[in-house]
Formats: C-alpha cells, sequence, structure tokens
C-alpha cells in the first residue's frame, strides 16, 4: 500500500514538472517593438502605455529604464513593483501586452508575398511560407534557410519544404522565433 502511495506521488510530482516546463515554453517574452499597458492601481499618475525600445528597456516614472527584454509579463510586473516600492506603499502593478508590434518574422526570396508578419501566436514555418502565400514556381524548395540570431550569433536552420509537403520529417516544420529570417531562393 505505501509502495503505491509512493508511484502515485511521484507521478503527480512528474506530471506538474511537465505541464510547468510546457507552460513556460509557450510564455510570451517581451521584444523591442511591442506596446505594453502599465497601472499602478491607486495610483492615476502611474498609468502609461509604452512602447518597448529598440534596446529592449521602457521607461515609466518614478522606475526609470530597465530592460523588459524575452521577460514575460508576470517577470516585468514584479520587477516593475520592485522598483516602485521605493516611492509607493505596496504597489499593485498590472501590466498587460497590448499589442506584440515587435513578434515579427520575414520572407525574403522567391514566394508569393515576400515581407514582414507578426507572430500572435506560435507559428511553423510552413504556417509563414502560406501565410506569405506560398513558394514560387522557380522557388528551390529543398534550399530554405532561417536565418536566426541567438546569443553565440548567427545561426542557419536548413528547411526541406519538399520533405514536409510529402508528410515525411513532420518534426523539421520548425517554430519560429522573433526576428527569424526564412530565405527562400
Amino acid at each position: 500500500m505505501f509502495k503505491q502511495i509512493i508511484k502515485i506521488l511521484f507521478c503527480w510530482v512528474l506530471l506538474a514538472l511537465c505541464t510547468v516546463s510546457a507552460s513556460e515554453e509557450y510564455t510570451y517574452k517581451v521584444n523591442p517593438g511591442d506596446i505594453l499597458e502599465i497601472s499602478v492601481w491607486n495610483e492615476e499618475n502611474l498609468t502609461r502605455e509604452v512602447r518597448v525600445l529598440p534596446d529592449g528597456t521602457i521607461s515609466f516614472p518614478l522606475a526609470g529604464n530597465f530592460s523588459v527584454l524575452g521577460k514575460s509579463v508576470f517577470m516585468i510586473r514584479t520587477e516593475l513593483a520592485r522598483h516602485l516600492a521605493a516611492f509607493v506603499a505596496d504597489p499593485e502593478v498590472n501590466v498587460a501586452i497590448k499589442s506584440v508590434d515587435g513578434n515579427v518574422v520575414y520572407v525574403i526570396g522567391k514566394v508569393s508575398n515576400p515581407g514582414q508578419f507578426v507572430m500572435y501566436q506560435p507559428m511553423s514555418i510552413m504556417q509563414l511560407l502560406s501565410l506569405a502565400g506560398g513558394l514560387t514556381t522557380y522557388a528551390k524548395a529543398n534550399d530554405i534557410i532561417i536565418l536566426r540570431r541567438t546569443e553565440k550569433g548567427q545561426e542557419a536552420i536548413e528547411f526541406e519544404y519538399g520533405e514536409l509537403e510529402d508528410g515525411n520529417d513532420l518534426d523539421k516544420n520548425h517554430v519560429l522565433k522573433s526576428g527569424d529570417v526564412v530565405v527562400v531562393p
């Protein structure tokens, strides 16, 4: 009986860990160009819409400039409350993302509609190519490259459209990240 209880508890712990990691994976992280709506309860002078600057910072009264790049709404709210605590007793901060204008990807090359696309939800490369109107007749479908900036520099990820089109290697339908550039030769 005791072993069964231990097994059940172990399963619950594993399930909880999986749930946390999955939700963190799809939690939106703020990008330059996004617009945040920030308010402090009971402080009318501390309500603002702010655009995230190209360097990933915002400016807010009493808190000054601080970085929000790559942070979730929860993280920004916590950090802003910490900054304001010196001026406002027990600040109740609310942060909402009003616009995700900074969450963009680009498609260049031989697609029907090249350009910049805002991602309002997680988007795969196949979804992006669909939004771009699909490949043109002369596109080299198996030579597509995703250019991605990482902490280590620029990374080139190869993508073979033909494999996915045939239903093979579906795990290679990469989920795009903000700032990715898809090159269709």
